[in-house]
């Protein structure tokens, strides 16, 4: 069952909550009880390694950076 990741816009808490994607809008309440919350946009699930890629080299490829354009 999928995660969903809310903000409480009263006391600044983020929790989240499993329930069916069918469910994924309806309104959550925080576990202080306050119902004014908000679902974040989460990157769990988004595939890649925490490692930066290598910056791309200097003077290579494409028009502008090739000597293409005159």
């Amino acid at each position: 069952m999928p995660r969903y990741e809310y903000r409480c816009r009263t006391c600044g808490d983020t929790f989240e909550l499993s329930r069916p994607m069918a469910e994924s809008a309806a309104p959550a309440n925080c576990p202080a009880g306050h119902d004014d919350t908000v679902k974040l946009l989460s990157t769990v699930g988004l595939g890649g390694t925490s490692a930066q890629a290598p910056a791309p080299a200097s003077g290579g490829g494409g028009c502008c950076g090739g000597g293409c354009c005159g």
